[in-house]
């Protein structure tokens, strides 16, 4: 593997990212057999083999099995070391997409075991590069080169676990696909036009029916057979409730549970209700919302100014109920009780609304507190919302705690469960739920001469992740990788698994990080290029080590911590890792992402779709798995 010849001069990097630093890889079987043949004395092995021996001739004597010696090896070892696999990722010919982790959902591959243990070979995309790629627990989906989205998964197609699954089916063709956002029930696609569309994750659901409405067109009316564009999948597109300026269209969507986040070209934030308990701790950012007639649905469709609508208002569980996790002796009889999801949504029970229907809410609400106030990015965690400005402030809202739903999970219902502040907002703030947006504070425990700017923002599940540049105006500035949330399992990277974390943290080896730059002649920050943060506690983070490495440079480092449970994070063994760790090839050589231009590119139904395209390798999380794939730059 080709570095740059500052690379090995470079003394400032963190223990967990010199070369050999990972974690001890299992010796492979070509490795056990040299240590093998490297024994000197022959009568270590001699008695050992003389039972073997024996007792191979008696099985075959007396179970009449006849034993060739020239039989292929069926054990275990004989497998792919984790290493070696990963070592074959990169391939000059051709391109491959490695995967590892749970598989029980076939997310990953038809033709894999339910438990992927090392990094194996998806042969589902063999050759193709994606321009985006989605893993939710039991269904998946991607957008191939043309823009076209692509399903699959046993909730896709209706499955039980462990039955027999087709390759990826083509959906939502033809609207130029470029960002997809998964929930449990929903698929959510931005295209490259600004337009948001959702289409439900089950096959059984998109049949598309007469009653319908088609958005072919911007028209209430199903025209698209006018045009030809008629459409094999039933599909919504979802329309700004604000109108929005001229030439301002979407360009970022991120999705939670229950909600949606949508920034718009002009730094202006939408919300958009997913089900009836998308603002149960107020990431919504607002409670009254008006959905289609319920009623109206199941008739013919009208246009859009006379379609009529039922006024919601969704408020969250701790200003229903402010008493519902007090003690009995405590909370007044007037108090609705401890579980009161019921509550949540009253209204839409009495007017009949149902959220099953992927049409039952058909807007994007602006966001009222950050109406004058431009965003340049958003990012939606399961239960909780963030946003960051373009100087560098992050504002953050929804659940602050993980309150008594762990503890309905643990079997006791008198308990408080597990007080986790995922917001980041410090220790003084103790509210389950924040229902205005508010700056999240990650300068704490700094100087105050040392100037803090967040860089980016990354969510998933119950962590959030977020990268800042520290500045003093004297000596050069780094950049620290910030976390707060849910660290039961590891997921903060500061060596500790604590799920009770008030103020962002900065996680190990992976923050502070400088190299030398050839350009300047001078040392530079390491920045990370991107983090992908599953729902069920693993990271992944590609360091940018290649824009300044210099002629020959490699490519990006692949740093994992987390949970481990289902050997996502490609280590090829089973446990948890709470300090951000490397990831190693056979060789002992850091794993590293490349950038290459394809001889050609397919797209998923096996065409050649363009030759000579500068593409690269991006790695997600999933529930429990994990995915390299090659990227359209």
């Amino acid at each position: 593997m080709l570095q740059s010849p500052a690379r090995h001069s470079l003394n400032v990097f963190r223990p967990g990212l010199r070369r050999g630093s990972g974690p001890k890889q299992l010796p492979s079987p070509t490795l056990q057999l040299e240590r093998a043949r490297r024994i000197k004395s022959p009568w270590t092995l001699a008695p050992i083999a003389a039972v073997v021996a024996s007792a191979a001739a008696w099985y075959a004597t007396t179970q009449g099995v006849v034993i060739h010696n020239d039989a292929p090896s069926e054990s275990p070892q004989a497998k792919p070391h984790a290493a070696n696999a990963l070592a074959k990722c990169i391939d000059e010919d051709e391109l491959s997409t490695l995967v590892w982790g749970s598989n029980q959902n076939h997310v990953l591959d038809d033709q894999l075991p339910e438990s992927v243990r090392v990094p194996s070979n998806s042969e589902w995309f063999k050759n193709v590069a994606l321009r985006d790629l989605a893993l939710h627990e039991k269904h998946a989906a991607c957008v191939d080169a043309k823009g076209d989205v692509y399903q699959w998964g046993n909730d896709f197609f209706s499955c039980e676990p462990g039955l027999s699954h087709a390759r990826p089916q083509p959906t939502l063709k033809g609207k130029n696909i470029t960002q997809l956002q998964l929930t449990g029930s929903r698929v959510y696609a931005l295209s490259s036009s600004g337009c948001v569309y959702v289409l439900s994750s089950c096959q059984n659901e998109q049949t598309p029916s007469t009653t319908s409405r088609t958005p072919s067109t911007k028209s209430w009316w199903p025209t698209g057979w006018i045009w030809g564009e008629a459409d094999q999948v039933d599909f919504a597109e979802l329309t700004p409730h604000n109108k929005l300026k001229r030439g301002e269209r979407f360009v970022q969507i991120s999705a939670g549970s229950d909600h949606l986040l949508a920034l718009t070209s002009n730094g202006r934030t939408f919300a958009h209700p997913i089900t009836l308990n998308a603002n149960s701790y107020g990431q919504l950012g607002f409670r009254k919302c008006d959905v289609p007639s319920p009623a109206d649905l199941k008739h013919v469709p009208q246009p859009h100014h006379q379609h009529p609508r039922v006024n919601l208002e969704l408020t969250p569980k701790s200003l229903v109920d402010p008493y519902a996790k007090s003690a009995p002796a405590v909370r007044p009889t007037t108090s609705a009780g401890r579980h009161s999801e019921g509550l949540i949504g009253r209204e839409a029970a009495i007017a009949g609304v149902d959220d099953a229907s992927i049409r039952w809410s058909d807007r994007l609400f602006e966001v009222p507190a950050l109406r004058d106030i431009k965003i340049d990015r958003v990012a939606a965690g399961a239960r909780s919302s963030f946003v960051k400005t373009p100087n560098g402030r992050v504002l953050g809202w929804g659940a602050n705690d993980f309150g008594w739903e762990f503890s309905v999970f643990r079997g006791d219902s008198n308990s408080d469960g597990v007080n986790y502040r995922q917001i980041g907002l410090g220790p003084n703030v103790t509210l389950d739920a924040i229902t205005v947006p508010t700056e999240v504070n990650l300068w704490r425990t700094t100087p105050g001469t040392m100037k803090t700017t967040c860089r980016n923002i990354f969510a998933g599940g119950d962590l959030t992740i977020f990268e800042v540049e520290r500045a003093d105006g004297g000596s050069m500035s780094y950049v620290d990788v910030l976390s707060c949330g849910n660290g039961q399992y590891g997921g903060l990277g500061n060596a500790q698994y604590s799920n009770a974390q008030f103020v962002p943290v900065r996680a190990k080896t992976v923050s502070g990080l400088l190299e030398y730059s050839e350009k300047t002649k001078s040392l530079q920050a390491i920045v990370p290029q991107t983090i992908s943060i599953s729902p069920t506690g693993h990271v992944l983070l590609t360091l940018d080590t290649r824009t300044r490495a210099g002629p020959g440079g490699g490519g990006r480092d692949v740093v994992v911590w987390g949970s481990n449970f289902d050997y996502q994070l490609g280590t090829g063994k089973r446990g948890s890792v709470a300090t951000p760790t490397t990831l190693e090839c056979g060789d002992g050589e850091r794993f590293m992402l490349q950038t290459k231009k394809a001889a050609e590119v397919r797209d998923m139904q096996g065409k050649v779709w363009r030759k000579g395209v500068e593409v690269e390798q991006r790695a997600v999380a999933g529930w429990g798995n994990s995915v390299v794939y090659w990227r359209i730059c």
